[in-house]
């Protein structure tokens, strides 16, 4: 089975999503999140004391769009856009920028409600995240990290591999890494990001 089934109506569903998305923008910002939910249009104040609005969506894909509220975006100095993957288990960073920046993607309409398309961030360069590292492995050009979020990331050469799960599974053949666990399911991206750092670490002891 591939992803998981959350077993929540639709709108508990977007309910956890969004949750889980200021959550975890309060921990990439190490920050906090506002007193109340959607509270002048943020949901989380960072350390710096931006107050940022997280959109999270669980669309895999480029179709889709998110939503603001142009009445409230005068309360905001930065924009988090998440998606929840509930099949590599992971937060994934779709754009993290400036409120001004943000609105320049949305165009020019004029409607209360904003509609931004999944579709416009694709290909954009992604901001890195200063998240701490808890383990961190170099191979053949490669640098492997794991943050203490979970997520795995890759430079090659000094340059940021996006996405990694195929990176991964190359460099699982070099390894000799079996791509299934025990029971015969293929690894997800954390899973096989873990066992090559903890590969590469036994061959360097």
């Amino acid at each position: 089975m591939n992803g998981i089934e959350w077993c929540v109506p639709p709108t508990e569903l977007r309910h956890l999503c969004g949750r889980i998305g200021a959550l975890y923008a309060a921990l990439i910002s190490n920050g906090q999140m506002a007193t109340e939910v959607n509270q002048r249009g943020y949901d989380v104040v960072s350390a710096e004391g931006e107050r940022i609005s997280v959109k999270t969506t669980a669309m895999m894909g480029n179709s889709g769009h998110v939503t603001f509220n142009a009445n409230t975006l005068e309360f905001v100095d930065r924009v988090i856009i998440l998606r929840v993957n509930t099949d590599e288990m992971q937060v994934e960073t779709l754009l993290d920028t400036s409120t001004t920046e943000m609105i320049e993607l949305l165009g020019n309409e004029r409607n209360t409600k904003r509609m931004l398309s999944l579709s416009k961030l694709s290909g954009r360069p992604k901001n890195r995240v200063e998240i701490k590292s808890v383990k961190e492995v170099t191979f053949q050009g490669y640098l492997i990290r794991e943050h203490e979020t979970g997520t795995i990331e890759i430079d090659l050469n000094g340059e940021q591999i996006s996405p990694v799960k195929p990176e991964l599974r190359n460099l699982a053949k070099i390894l000799n890494v079996s791509l299934l666990n025990t029971n015969g399911n293929l690894f997800n991206t954390r899973q096989l990001g873990s066992l090559i750092i903890k590969t590469i670490q036994e061959m360097n002891d």
